[in-house]
């Protein structure tokens, strides 16, 4: 079994029951060692152009077409989700049939999702997207990650050190300060992941670089 086999979701709780997550109240502050290395690293281009995984935020558009970029998003804890409930009405609907298979699931998405050409950015945002989601979506979405950067392109990921973290979304404010907002539909971290987890997840990328931060998020580069 590989290391993704190994991964364990969040240890449950209260009779077997899954905590709820923690929902942020108020926008925070956050320093980023991870982004502006991010902006630093990420190669010279005339049109540079970047992919976005979380929810579409104002501050963070306009930040990158001020700097001349082509910005693309692309929800990916929420296009998931909405997936996962279309397959769950589908099942409902032929209660006889067998569970889907996950790696299939994984597939299935991904062959209606993301769909950019190769080598189609500079630079990708994944955030904290790699924590919400099922162990057999991780090594397809990462081998579509490296297909869809281009030579030399970086990804900005962070991963949370603990399950009980509040919620929240992720607004850049400037070179390096990233604002902390509440989640307006709040959700629940699936695995808590060591060091050596991602690096394995991400070994086929050139390099890499972490960033460990005082409140239980690392942030971690990789360079194509």
């Amino acid at each position: 079994m590989g290391v993704l086999g190994k991964l364990r979701p969040p240890e449950e709780r209260k009779a077997g029951l899954v905590e709820p997550p923690r929902v942020a109240t108020t926008t925070s502050q956050r320093r980023s060692n991870g982004l502006k290395d991010f902006l630093w690293l990420m190669p010279e281009a005339a049109e540079p152009r970047l992919l976005d995984l979380g929810p579409a935020a104002q501050s963070t558009i306009s930040f990158f077409i001020d700097r001349g970029f082509n910005i693309s998003i692309a929800d990916m804890v929420r296009s998931r989700a909405e997936f996962d409930a279309e397959v769950e009405s589908e099942r409902r609907k032929n209660p006889s049939e067998e569970p889907p298979d996950p790696t299939a699931l994984a597939e299935r998405f991904l062959a209606t999702n993301l769909k950019f050409e190769p080598e189609s950015f500079h630079g990708i945002l994944a955030w904290d997207a790699f924590d919400f989601l099922e162990t057999e979506m991780l090594g397809p979405l990462v081998a579509r990650m490296y297909e869809l950067l281009a030579r030399g392109g970086v990804l900005l990921a962070a991963f949370h050190d603990s399950a009980e973290v509040e919620s929240v979304l992720y607004r850049v404010r400037d070179t390096e300060t990233v604002d902390l907002v509440p989640a307006r539909h709040p959700q629940t971290i699936r695995r808590v992941f060591q060091n050596r987890e991602i690096l394995a997840l991400f070994a086929g990328f050139r390099s890499s670089r972490t960033y460990v931060g005082r409140d239980h998020l690392r942030e971690a580069l990789f360079l194509k």
